[in-house]
């Protein structure tokens, strides 16, 4: 660690490895020469401490084997948590840390108050709109009781509008997102935009031979993600069909899986178009863009609701990066980074005549290329990690030498 350079603690509340913005955001901060030490969840009942890249993992404390499922709840990172509490403020008091980095909401409120009673400041790296996430989960993913009393969206909303007030400064993925915090009276001073970018240094998009797109079956359109609820695959199915019915042929590869991966494809057999819907299922990242790369066009078909109006699929940096022209829906951040980069075509929130439209708007090759090179250039020049690393670290950095100022002026003997 350089002289002068901060400790800092990140909290995460999922299970480390892995999570591609908790290790680009660790990575970026011990390589501007910050110490830094990983809390985060203990489900899969790894070891408690292990030193990772460049980083100090901790991790929470399991329950014996013995209490089976209760490890679960043990490690469940809902507020006041004494689990999660008793390991943040153990790290931090070993640490001596200078500043709390905490991702997402579900244990940011107590990593608020436990900084406020140390006098140390506290970042809340917000991902999403988690509230609205909520609300999209319980609408359109199957949950149980227990489910919907943990992940109640107006606990949550309120959580949030309690959290953004104490926390010291709050990091955002997207324009959108800091537009709908200062709504809710953030100060815009305390609000910066670090997006979720691909990282070019370590991106290396190796042929894949898993998956070879077939010229003769037509464009091959491609989806990277979870196949959850609100995701709009019904919408890109449904345009497949239509597209058949007028002579384009169209195939469609889905990368991923998730609770409504059959549902999906029995939509694909009722519609006979099984033959045309591939699913790939989950594949080791550099695998999953590999495939991508091999294909003709991106698409990101969610359904525009509060929460997608408000952040952004990592997708659509992948789909750019990999020169893929890109059809997504009309939500708001998507939408506006599509049109001003000129790198694909917009389609109305969850109508599959106009997806089809744009479907037949990029069945030419050089105009795919051509907007899939805009889509690429745009991500070598703005949207990458080296980019939005150096707006990180300048922040944490401005953050935590507020906080050292202040130490310095409690100190300094009166009347000097």
């Amino acid at each position: 660690m350089r002289v002068g350079g901060m400790r800092i603690c990140k909290i995460w509340d999922g299970d480390y490895p892995w999570d591609v913005r908790v290790e680009k955001v660790a990575t970026a901060l011990a390589g501007a020469g910050h110490e830094l030490h990983l809390v985060c969840r203990n489900q899969a009942r790894r070891q408690r401490q292990e030193w990772d890249q460049g980083f100090m993992i901790h991790r929470l404390q399991t329950l014996p084997a013995v209490f089976g499922p209760a490890n679960t709840l043990w490690n469940f990172p809902y507020p006041f948590n004494p689990a999660w509490i008793r390991v943040i403020t153990q790290v931090i008091r070993e640490m001596k840390a200078d500043l709390i980095l905490v991702r997402d909401l579900p244990v940011a409120l107590p990593a608020a108050i436990i900084g406020k009673t140390y006098g140390i400041p506290v970042v809340l790296d917000m991902a999403e709109n988690y509230p609205a996430m909520l609300r999209d989960r319980l609408r359109y993913v199957p949950t149980g009781l227990l489910g919907r009393l943990v992940r109640s969206p107006a606990l949550a909303r309120f959580v949030e509008r309690l959290t953004v007030r104490l926390v010291d400064h709050i990091l955002v993925v997207i324009e959108e997102s800091r537009e709908r915090l200062i709504q809710l009276g953030v100060p815009p001073g305390r609000l910066t935009v670090v997006r979720n970018t691909p990282n070019l240094e370590q991106v290396r998009v190796v042929r894949d031979l898993s998956f070879s797109p077939d010229t003769e079956a037509g464009t091959t359109l491609v989806y990277l993600g979870n196949l959850d609820g609100g995701r709009g695959l019904d919408v890109a199915i449904r345009a497949v069909r239509l597209l058949a019915d007028g002579g384009v042929l169209t195939r469609l590869l889905i990368i991923g899986d998730g609770p409504d991966m059959q549902q999906y494809r029995d939509l694909a057999s009722r519609l006979a178009v099984s033959a045309r819907v591939i699913f790939q299922g989950r594949s080791p990242l550099s695998t999953a863009l590999a495939m991508v790369a091999r294909c003709d066009i991106g698409v990101i078909p969610q359904y525009v609701t509060a929460h997608t109006d408000s952040t952004v699929s990592n997708k659509l940096f992948d789909y750019m990066l990999a020169g893929l022209p890109v059809i997504a829906s009309s939500a708001r951040p998507t939408a506006r980074i599509v049109r001003s980069e000129e790198c694909g075509e917009i389609f109305l929130d969850r109508d599959v005549t106009d997806l089809a439209r744009c479907i037949r708007a990029l069945q030419d090759p050089q105009r795919r290329r051509d907007k899939g090179l805009r889509g690429q250039a745009a991500i070598h020049e703005r949207y990458n990690w080296s980019c939005d690393s150096r707006t990180l670290v300048q922040t944490l950095e401005e953050v935590g030498s507020r906080r050292k100022a202040g130490l310095a002026r409690a100190i300094q003997p009166s009347g000097s």
